[in-house]
This record gives structure tokens, C-alpha cells and sequence, in this order.
């Protein structure tokens, strides 16, 4: 299995600062989410309170935090 790539964090940092004040108004203003469970409820948070664009970008995120398997399904 190919290694992931890893999570480019500077510009996840950009996007998190981008709809800080739209979408995370209510997280501390200096809240930076460091763990994958971190990322990936500030994800969540952009997406239910962002527009479509920042829907977008959240999923293409998301794409690097989610673990990837080449495993076989336990159905076969």
C-alpha cells in the first residue's frame, strides 16, 4: 500500500483562518486543531456553517485525513 501523503498544514492552517470568523466564531480565536479527530470535527463545523465553496474545499481536506486501506472487505 502506497504511503499517504501527508496533510499539507500550512495550508490547512489557511483554510481553518479563512472561515474562522464566518463558520468557527464560537471556537477560541487562537484554536488551532492539531489531531485527526481535531481536523476533521473543524471540517465538519465549515461545512454545516459555510457556503458551497467552503463545502468544497472541506472535502478535499477531508480526502487527506481519511485512512486508506487496500484491504479486503470482510464479505468476500
Amino acid at each position: 500500500m502506497p504511503a499517504q501523503p501527508e496533510l499539507n498544514t500550512s495550508a490547512f492552517r489557511a483554510f481553518v483562518d479563512e472561515y474562522r470568523v464566518h463558520c468557527l466564531w464560537f471556537l477560541r480565536q487562537d484554536y488551532d486543531p492539531v489531531t485527526a479527530a481535531e481536523c476533521e470535527s473543524v471540517l465538519r463545523l465549515i461545512e454545516q456553517h459555510g457556503d458551497r465553496q467552503a463545502f468544497l474545499r472541506a472535502a478535499e481536506f477531508r480526502q487527506w485525513l481519511s485512512p486508506r486501506s487496500n484491504a479486503l472487505s470482510a464479505d468476500c
